[in-house]
């Protein structure tokens, strides 16, 4: 018996005109994660990309590294079978056999894309409900919530029946690339990572910049958010991470700043330093994982001040009206939380005053700021600043 992976894709499908290459998209990205040598055919007909494994490739395994590509919403491991109804009631029930064992309910969805064939959608459940039931006795039909489903597919030229279940769902969005590229401010906290991760659903390819601050960040730290960053290119493929050494621009504030305005004077020397390494690199935005009202620096007053040094590319907060609750339970769905919350210093956290504003307006910050040369910190920043291509945890 043949088996084939199929997988299903969501809002391309609304592309239009423009769909066949956002298809042609997601096919290739499918290609680079899984590998080409392991696929033996892909085609895609119906909102339906189907792919034929190579000999001796196992098929499970492609599922597993396709379940983290952008764009997909669903992946199944499915037989091929003829399209004559006794086949699919007798093989094709065989085939799911295996897993209906243990489950106590399931249902049958029928799908005909061939109008000619001569039983309808609903006809069709009710034959293979019927073929399963004769198998599995203690088995219960629960159309509203059952623990498995089947699927039964009528195609142009064949018949396709497989099992649904959690193990199928691809994580949706839009393929990679296929909306800009931009750089995340990335640091070894809980939320950054997560806006990584949200704005490369939306089909955006990504670039890292990472601020450092040693002695008072330890090398394990860096090496936490290059493992960070791995994990976040499981999903995007492969980025540049910036690494952008920033102890003397933090002395500096420190030294010559009043302590309250510390921190934002700080976020924007980052911006305007992530700003220029983004430009090099031709970036259109900057992604931050900022959430209001978090803390002092994420307030409105705060990330109008913060925005207000940003000449030529936009800022992007993928978090910024979510809460704590929701960004761990995202960070925990992709498997950034448990390294985030690692204890090692971050260069944000290391200078932070006791009683930061809360309430800034810009002259006072300006006024503030004054009392160093930002020009020549941000400069000598980016001619620091080394880098490191991130690949995917394997």
């Amino acid at each position: 018996m043949k088996e084939i992976i199929l997988v299903k894709y969501g809002e391309i499908i609304l592309k239009g005109l423009n769909r066949s290459k956002f298809e042609d998209m997601l096919v290739r990205n499918i290609k680079k994660v899984v590998g080409r040598e392991n696929i033996a055919s892909i085609r895609k007909a119906q909102a339906v990309i189907y792919i034929e494994p190579a000999q001796n490739t196992d098929a499970d395994s492609l599922i597993e590294k396709m379940r983290k590509v952008f764009g997909i919403i669903f992946i199944a491991k499915a037989g091929v079978f003829q399209k004559d109804m006794d086949v699919i009631m007798s093989e094709g029930a065989d085939y799911v056999i295996d897993a209906l064992y243990g489950a106590q309910t399931f249902k049958v969805e029928a799908k005909r894309s061939d109008k000619k064939f001569p039983l309808k959608s609903p006809e069709i459940s009710r034959e293979m409900g019927g073929a399963i039931l004769s198998r599995l006795h203690k088995l219960k039909v629960d159309v509203q919530n059952p623990e498995v489903t089947v699927r039964v597919e009528i195609r142009e030229n064949e018949a396709y029946v497989y099992t649904t279940g959690a193990r199928c769902e691809g994580p949706g969005g839009m393929p990679t690339g296929s909306s800009g590229k931009a750089t995340i401010l990335l640091s070894g906290g809980i939320d950054s990572p997560v806006a990584a991760w949200m704005i490369a659903k939306r089909g955006v390819e990504l670039d890292a910049v990472h601020f450092f601050s040693p002695p008072y960040t330890s090398e394990r730290a860096k090496e936490k958010v290059i493992e960070l960053a791995r994990i976040v290119a499981g999903y995007t493929g492969r980025f540049n991470l910036y690494i952008v050494p920033f102890t003397e621009q933090q002395l500096a504030i420190r030294d010559n700043c009043p302590e309250d305005h510390l921190t934002l004077i700080m976020r924007r020397m980052m911006m305007m330093t992530a700003e220029r390494i983004a430009l090099k690199n031709n970036s259109l935005a900057l992604i931050t994982g900022e959430s209001l009202g978090q803390v002092a620096s994420q307030t409105i007053h705060a990330l109008g001040v913060t925005n207000e040094v940003m000449t030529t590319i936009p800022v992007f907060r993928p978090l910024i009206g979510m809460d704590k609750d929701e960004i761990v339970t995202i960070a925990r769905k992709i498997g950034t939380f448990e390294t985030s919350i690692l204890p090692y210093e971050d260069c944000c956290t290391v200078f932070t005053p006791k009683h930061p504003t809360t309430k800034p307006t810009l002259p006072k910050i300006m006024e503030s700021q004054s009392k160093i040369d930002m020009e020549y910190w941000v400069n000598k920043a980016v001619e620091e600043t080394d880098w490191v291509l991130i690949e995917p945890q394997n």
